[in-house]
């Protein structure tokens, strides 16, 4: 299976937290939100200038900004 980080993952696309960035600003916050190991994580959609990236966590929408979710590595 292929890794890459969130913001590279297309809108439909279905991927598995890996692992956070341990320096990443947002990384407590990212947990209790559901980004742990092995969580499925859906890119909804992208807003129409490409930033933030509306998710789907463990039945959560949320948004995310492309530079938070660098942060974010994830398996196909």
């Amino acid at each position: 299976m292929e890794e890459r980080t969130l913001d590279q993952i297309s809108p439909g696309d279905t991927a598995h937290v890996v692992s956070l960035d341990p320096r990443h600003p947002l990384r407590r916050r990212l947990l209790e939100l559901g980004f742990v190991r092995g969580a499925p994580v859906t890119v909804v959609r992208r807003a129409p200038m490409g930033d933030p990236l509306e998710l789907r966590v463990n039945g959560t929408d949320l948004a995310l900004r492309l530079a938070d979710l660098r942060g974010i590595r994830v398996r196909l």
